[in-house]
């Protein structure tokens, strides 16, 4: 069984990964109900922890249903990550901290923070032991397999990782140059995980879209964990489809209580209800427009719609709507038209 820290996880944890603007607190709530072993918040940045900015602040809202939970930092130099580090736990109180030296977005690795670090392994390994040695929960690391192709620094980094104190490490199987094109090269991962060297947990991430390839990677790498990223906009319950075809006998009905319906889990009824309860969450959490617009990621990408005929006036009006009813009114005029295609 793997463990970080005293959390222990069942035979396949599969955990939602963190993501800026997708992983708030009611995102995290519904992916736990669908079967996520463990949720991370959106990244904060340390120097505005630091500074006390109310945006950043509001990061660090969690709440008890969705434990056990992670906060995610990233920053670059030492003493604002400590001093971040302490405020997440004096404020959030999660279970796990974990530090980003993986984002590849310009204006993070380009100012040397998140994916930036890959250039910088040492100021990466002076970070991480200085958080361990300041807070008394457990630190874990997310990070790539290097900055490019010529850098893919993974198997000896984590080692040095693992030396810092860390108590698990997340790999995602891609350089800072790819970004998030290409695809995941689990081979790394797979001899990170080989290494007779490393005793931590090694969680796995990248390209993680089924059931059967999350059994691929568990099987194939030998990883204690995967991460599930972009796979999951629209789509919350793939954490019940790869539960259910892992281990098909520990299979609960708790994702039916998502919503309130009789609909058997996993029609296309009852997906298209799980994303207007998850609007609904949006609105109620921040306001009628902007959860609105926080929501329309998820049902531009939602698999639900994929392959209906003509869809395309109604998919742009639903991305264009901008009250409750209007929104709510294209989604039952979708649902029709999801039937009539499954009836063709």
């Amino acid at each position: 069984m793997m463990k970080i820290g005293n959390i222990e996880f069942g035979p396949h944890p599969v955990f939602l990964a963190p993501m800026e603007d997708v992983t708030d607190i009611g995102f995290r709530l519904l992916c736990k109900r669908m079967g996520a072993s463990m949720v991370y918040s959106e990244f904060v940045a340390a120097d505005a922890l630091v500074r006390m900015v109310n945006r950043s602040l509001q990061k660090l809202k969690v709440c008890d249903d969705e434990r056990p939970v992670v906060v995610q930092i990233y920053g670059k130099e030492v003493e604002p990550m400590v001093e971040a580090a302490k405020i997440v736990v004096d404020q959030a109180k999660p279970d796990v901290l974990d530090l980003n030296f993986g984002c590849p977005v310009k204006r993070v690795a380009g100012k040397g923070a998140g994916a930036g670090m890959l250039q910088h392994p040492d100021k990466m390994l002076e970070i991480t032991r200085a958080v361990v040695q300041a807070v008394d929960i457990p630190v874990t690391v997310k990070t790539r397999l290097g900055w490019d192709d010529q850098h893919k620094i993974i198997v000896d980094l984590a080692e040095r990782l693992q030396d810092c104190g860390i108590q698990a490490l997340t790999i995602h199987g891609r350089t800072r140059a790819q970004m998030y094109t290409g695809e995941a090269d689990w081979s790394l991962i797979g001899a990170v995980k080989e290494n007779p060297r490393m005793r931590i947990p090694i969680i796995g991430n990248g390209d993680i879209t089924t059931p059967e390839r999350a059994a691929e990677c568990f099987d194939r790498y030998g990883v204690d964990a995967i991460m599930v990223g972009r796979a999951t906009f629209g789509r919350p319950w793939i954490f019940k489809e790869i539960m259910d075809y892992l281990e098909p006998e520990q299979s609960s009905d708790e994702a039916h209580d998502a919503i309130a319906s009789n609909w058997p889990v996993l029609s296309d009824d009852w997906k298209i209800d799980v994303l207007k309860e998850q609007v609904l969450m949006s609105v109620r959490r921040i306001d009628e427009y902007r959860g609105i617009l926080h929501s329309r990621r998820h049902l531009a990408a939602s698999p639900v719609f994929k392959g209906i005929p003509n869809f395309r006036d109604t998919r742009i009006a639903m991305l264009r709507a901008e009250t409750l009813d209007e929104l709510f009114g294209l989604i039952e005029q979708a649902r029709v038209m999801v039937h009539e295609a499954k009836q063709h």
